[in-house]
């Protein structure tokens, strides 16, 4: 029985150093840059997980001409988010964004890529054009002879009005 205890311990402590040991392995996690595509004069924003709960780092967007920047804990307090804006003058390329955990992240390294381009990568912007089915108007329809006619039978109505009004200003009656 104690042999069955031991192998049990002995099995679990190696499953977990091995599911452990990957994780702290290596840099251990990664810079997400968004958006990965910008023009010069974008703003971007980069997060990671590897500093921890609560950890913070220092960015380095040097290699694009954006200098240092800070990534501190947000809501979420196991994601480090910072933003830094490329510079007007950037040429096109990929460029690498690298960011250093302070404390907690025992000074782990992460990076990125973010490629700069002179077009912009969204999709062009596509005005509404047309008419709107309301429902509302149009009883006739854009033929022109019912239009006409449309406007004739309100000028009979507007002067049959006009004189039946007249005549009763003038007592003859209805």
């Amino acid at each position: 029985m104690r042999r069955t205890a031991a192998a049990r311990l002995l099995t679990g402590t190696a499953l977990a150093v091995a599911v452990a040991g990957p994780a702290h392995a290596g840099t251990g996690g990664s810079l997400e840059v968004y958006p990965a595509a910008v023009t010069p004069g974008s703003q971007v924003t980069v997060n990671t997980t590897a500093c921890g709960t609560g950890g913070t780092a220092a960015g380095d967007a040097s290699a694009v001409g954006a200098g240092a920047f800070v990534l501190a804990p947000t809501t979420h307090k196991e994601v480090a988010v910072g933003q830094f804006r490329v510079p007007p003058g950037a040429q096109p390329g990929t460029y690498e964004i690298v960011a250093r955990c302070d404390g907690a992240g025992d000074g782990r390294r992460v990076s990125g890529d973010l490629v700069v381009t002179l077009t912009s990568t969204r999709p062009p912007v596509e005005r509404p054009r047309g008419s709107v089915k309301t429902g509302v108007g149009g009883a006739l329809g854009p033929d022109p002879v019912q239009t006409a006619a449309g406007v004739a039978a309100l000028a009979v109505a507007a002067a049959g009005g006009t004189w039946l009004l007249h005549r009763r200003a003038r007592g003859d009656g209805i």
